[in-house]
């Protein structure tokens, strides 16, 4: 088997890659078809920030939560379970859509639900793949389901552009759940070794111990603080300005908006073809710098937000951030104790996430209330700075690879 599939040899690995294969290409219209189902119901970039910043912050109370039942139950199961929470949630959406009874308000109460079941999901999927793929297996395991992710992102937003501008969002969300339908059964094949947590303590005596973990390496701390920023940044202009302005200028438009998210995914499915041969040996380092490249779309959907020229700067981000996500989560898996990496995932989860909701509606105020152009070229001076900053700092500047990770 070449190099690149090598992390197919483990079995385990890949039942998990189908069930999350199946759950990324179904999924991969959910953002387009929500955010055009509240501008549908009310054309307001505040309501479309509303209904984020609700799965956000329900998402944020139950996170560490989250880590601390991810390290003591079977984490295949919990996903399970948060799928089926899902299915429930998502399809309430569809059928409020098909009923014509949607509102801004119940999108949001249904936001809660499910951002509060993705809380549990993602400590639990962070912990699950180094118990799956061997050690010298995680950089490609990892490259992999970053291509499917990718692949799904190039087509998804494609299709939901169309399937949106022609029959509406809901079935976009019809889709979705199918797909979680189908990947509960296959879920169900991974076999994984029962979990390290050896009980006897507390819910908040293991919260303690996950804050040890966390606070004691300051390459994780800081990186979080500056994604603290970062990802607030990102939410509030990509995730409401961008789809505002396509909405409403005719430069870009629904379609073509798609077509901008897409070649972000082509941007990072291109680096996980790469990564995928090719060892990251300085994870961090290069990361940051390929993080920093989100301030070139940032820049360009503000002065001038043409569909070519703003999909070639996604493409761009796109392939910067793969760098960062592959290294990111290759030093969590290599430097943080197995028993505790779904804690540790879910305080760097925690700090990453906090300000987003704080982010979408600084965001939608600030566009009916500010130039639209200031706004984001401010913004992706400020999202450069911060990420460059961090390489001041010498355990991300430097940090390597444990001996036996990086083979060539």
């Amino acid at each position: 088997m070449t190099r690149g599939l090598a992390a197919m040899q483990d079995a385990g690995f890949r039942w998990f890659f189908l069930a999350r294969a199946i759950t990324m290409i179904a999924g991969s219209m959910s953002s387009i078809a929500l955010a055009f189902a509240v501008l549908e119901i009310d054309n307001d970039a505040r309501s479309l920030s509303l209904v984020l910043a609700a799965f956000t912050v329900s998402n944020i109370v139950f996170l560490l939560f989250g880590g601390v039942i991810a390290d003591r139950l079977p984490r295949a199961l919990i996903i399970q379970s948060c799928y089926v929470i899902d299915i429930l949630t998502v399809g309430a959406m569809a059928a409020l859509l098909f009923t014509g009874t949607a509102t801004v308000p119940m999108l949001a109460l249904l936001s809660v639900l499910n951002g509060a079941s993705t809380a549990f999901v993602l400590p639990a999927m962070q912990g699950i793949i180094p118990q799956l793929a061997s050690p010298e297996h995680l950089q490609q395991a990892n490259a992999m389901l970053s291509f499917v992710r990718s692949a799904t992102t190039i087509g998804g937003p494609i299709i939901a552009g169309i399937v949106v501008a022609s029959a509406g969002p809901a079935w976009a969300m019809v889709v979705q759940a199918i797909g979680w339908v189908i990947a509960i059964p296959v879920l169900a094949m991974v076999r994984l070794p029962p979990p390290a947590h050896g009980g006897g303590t507390t819910l908040f005596q293991d919260l303690r111990t996950g804050w040890h973990e966390f606070r004691t390496r300051t390459w994780l701390w800081v990186v979080v603080l500056a994604f603290m920023v970062m990802n607030a940044i990102h939410v509030g202009a990509w995730g409401v300005v961008g789809p505002y302005i396509a909405k409403n200028d005719p430069r870009l438009g629904i379609t073509g908006w798609g077509w901008v998210v897409s070649a972000e995914g082509v941007g990072i499915l291109l680096m996980t073809l790469i990564l995928m041969w090719f060892p990251l040996n300085r994870p961090l380092r290069y990361g940051m710098i390929g993080m920093a490249a989100f301030a070139i779309p940032l820049t360009v959907l503000g002065i001038h937000p043409a569909v070519v020229l703003l999909a070639i700067a996604a493409f761009v981000a796109g392939a910067g951030a793969e760098v960062f996500s592959t290294g990111w989560n290759l030093a969590m898996m290599e430097n943080v104790p197995g028993e505790t990496l779904s804690r540790v995932s879910s305080y760097d989860m925690l700090g990453s996430f906090v300000a987003m909701p704080i982010g979408t509606l600084i965001y939608g105020w600030l566009i009916t209330h500010s130039d639209v152009e200031t706004v984001l070229v401010t913004s992706g001076i400020l999202y450069a700075s911060i990420a460059l900053m961090t390489l001041a700092v010498p355990s991300v500047r430097r940090m390597g690879r444990p001996d036996g990770a990086v083979t060539t």
